[in-house]
């Protein structure tokens, strides 16, 4: 009967993510909270994951750190989805980086679920624990020091990753494998700095009867000054996360093993600073990449593009993949076109990006899609070579993805530009100020469904 006189007095009416605390005289649970979810007509997987965010996000500000949980019917969904969504919930509510302070934030460190179908709920908090762990992961990656977070250090995460899981593999090649692969953008783009360039491939054969393979391709640029077309000094603090592709694609790559799930996966990661200095490359030159084609340098500001064209071309020739797929904070454009709350979709294949789009509304990282028409290649043709990477302000984002398409040839493709949604400037929902990893439960989802597939054939 606590919760009956916050209700009378009008202290509680239920709104979404209203959280209030009646104090008990049971000395086992001094407090009991209670959690609105608004109109339960009107209640979806979303506002679940928003609504139970706000109540870990409630305790953290009490300094609460342990919750018992009653998991409520939800009659508007599926008790699979409900579950899934609240699970998510608390864990994203629940998430501060705070590694560089003094004193660390205040977090909930045990949640206990109480609930009627006990096993079910324990194999979907399994999951669920495993995504955000992934989702941890690709945060922390991007809100660390640019300085720490180094080409070397994303291959020893991959390296630590890989021996998680008996069929994955991870092989971390340094500056001589990538000259004798011929790699001459990746190059390009990494000579001014001081911290040698990598390139990083995993593959984790879950099926290994299957010839099915997702290539997953991540722009590992660890700090992005512009090169010589200079950044702005207000756009240079949060440079840092320009890797954050590369960051999402091994945190699918941990998900996916520490699931178990029955798919190939393979991923690929150019990763290298774009810097300044004596020995940075020139806007103008002529550089020739891993597919054999040579693209004019006309910004050095649009470098993720370059190293991700080695290893797109790289995947298509050297994999056996049926489909790629590239994350990257690719261009400033995608967020002036979209903002930050749907990241840039772009693909040579109908079937794909609905399945993606899909995906995106699951677990609402929602992505919207572009198109390719093909009287943009127009606006990147070269005098000197045979594509320059950047034409202009116009269509800024669909030029960044129509330069792509050209090393995927024939390949299934999908490009995510994550430029506007990467990165918060204040936390908003569950997202976090700073990186949010953003891509890692869509990516999961589509390859979980993917599994699914494979099996029915």
């Amino acid at each position: 009967q606590l919760w009956q006189p916050p209700v009378a007095a009008g202290d509680f009416d239920a709104k979404e993510g209203d959280v209030v605390c009646v104090w008990s005289s049971s000395p086992e649970e001094k407090r009991l909270l209670l959690l609105g979810l608004g109109e339960k007509e009107k209640v979806t997987a979303e506002r679940l994951r928003r609504a139970w965010s706000e109540l870990t996000k409630f305790c953290r500000k009490q300094k609460i750190k342990t919750l018992n949980v009653l998991l409520p019917e939800i009659e508007s969904l599926p008790r699979p989805i409900a579950a899934r969504a609240i699970v998510e919930g608390l864990f994203l509510g629940n998430y501060v980086y705070d590694v560089h302070k003094l004193e660390p934030a205040s977090l909930v460190e045990q949640i206990t679920l109480i609930a009627s179908d006990v096993h079910a709920i324990e194999e979907i908090v399994d999951k669920v624990t495993k995504v955000m762990a992934a989702v941890w992961l690709a945060r922390d990656l991007c809100n660390g020091n640019a300085d720490d977070i180094t080409p070397q250090y994303l291959s020893q995460i991959a390296q630590e990753i890989a021996k998680e899981h008996p069929r994955a593999e991870a092989a971390c090649h340094g500056r001589s494998w990538i000259e004798e692969k011929g790699m001459g953008l990746l190059l390009a783009v990494s000579r001014a700095s001081c911290r040698e360039p990598t390139f990083i491939c995993m593959h984790y054969n879950g099926n290994p009867s299957s010839p099915d393979r997702t290539c997953l391709v991540g722009k590992g640029i660890t700090y992005d000054t512009g090169g010589l077309s200079l950044k702005p000094m207000a756009s240079m603090e949060t440079q840092r996360i320009d890797m954050s592709g590369a960051a999402i694609a091994l945190a699918v790559f941990k998900a996916v093993s520490a699931l178990n799930l029955h798919i190939n996966l393979s991923i690929a990661i150019p990763s290298c600073e774009n810097a300044i200095g004596s020995m940075a490359y020139k806007i103008g030159d002529v550089y020739k990449g891993y597919s054999g084609k040579t693209v004019e340098v006309t910004n050095t500001d649009a470098e993720g593009r370059l190293i991700l064209a080695d290893a797109i071309a790289y995947a298509v020739k050297e994999l056996p993949i049926s489909r790629i797929i590239d994350i990257a904070t690719l261009t400033g454009a995608v967020d002036v076109a979209l903002g930050g709350e749907a990241v840039g979709l772009f693909s040579n294949s109908d079937f794909l990006a609905e399945e993606l789009i899909a995906s995106g509304q699951r677990t609402f990282e929602r992505a919207w899609r572009l198109p390719l028409y093909e009287e943009y290649k127009e606006l990147l043709k070269s005098d000197t070579a045979d594509i320059k990477n950047a034409s202009g302000r116009s269509a800024g984002a669909i030029l960044g993805a129509i330069f792509l398409q050209e090393f995927v040839e024939d390949t299934p493709w999908a490009h995510f530009d994550i430029a506007g949604c990467a990165y918060n400037k204040e936390a908003k929902r569950y997202l976090p100020k700073q990186a949010t990893a953003v891509g890692v439960r869509l990516l999961v989802d589509y390859l979980e469904h993917l599994e699914k597939k494979e099996a029915v054939t």
